[in-house]
């Protein structure tokens, strides 16, 4: 774990950074087609995934992203390999996304991917970061045994 420590700074610090770039640089709305498949796009989401239940508000978002984030570091603490990776990026992912409703009410999406007109919904670096981590933490689970067992200390 102490080694794999590095990425969720690392990862906030990149998240923020961009994020403060489409804000200063960009419109809302405002496009710029970087390839025929991906533009970058000043989107501001309040809901989750795919702008889901945005009609709730901020709190329950902010409320879940924390104890997200408590448990994250917890379990991180305990985990080594691949795992501590994974949680690592997936730590400041949330951490960055989390940043963005404490301050704005909302998340700074930017990132667009396009076949002609189907558009995958607009991400960004924290969103990025958290389906690594999910990915990671699943080739984690393939590398050993008997993950799935709750240990109870007893």
């Amino acid at each position: 774990m102490k080694k794999a420590i590095f990425i969720v700074p690392l990862v906030v610090a990149l998240d923020q950074a961009t994020k403060l770039i489409i804000k200063r640089f960009m419109a809302p709305y405002e496009t710029i087609e970087v390839f025929p498949f991906l533009q970058i796009v000043s989107i501001r989401n309040k809901g989750a995934a795919f702008g889901l239940f945005s009609n709730l508000g901020n709190l329950p978002f902010i409320v879940i992203s924390s104890l997200a984030i408590i448990f994250l570091s917890v379990y991180l603490f305990k985990s080594s390999g691949i795992k501590a990776v994974a949680l690592c990026f997936i730590l400041g992912g949330a951490i960055g996304n989390l940043i963005d409703r404490l301050y704005l009410g909302k998340v700074v999406d930017f990132i667009d991917f396009h076949i002609g007109r189907w558009h995958w919904p607009a991400f960004n670096v924290a969103d990025s970061c958290l389906v690594i981590g999910m990915l990671l933490f699943a080739i984690g689970f393939g590398f050993t045994k008997n993950e799935c067992a709750i240990d109870t200390g007893a």
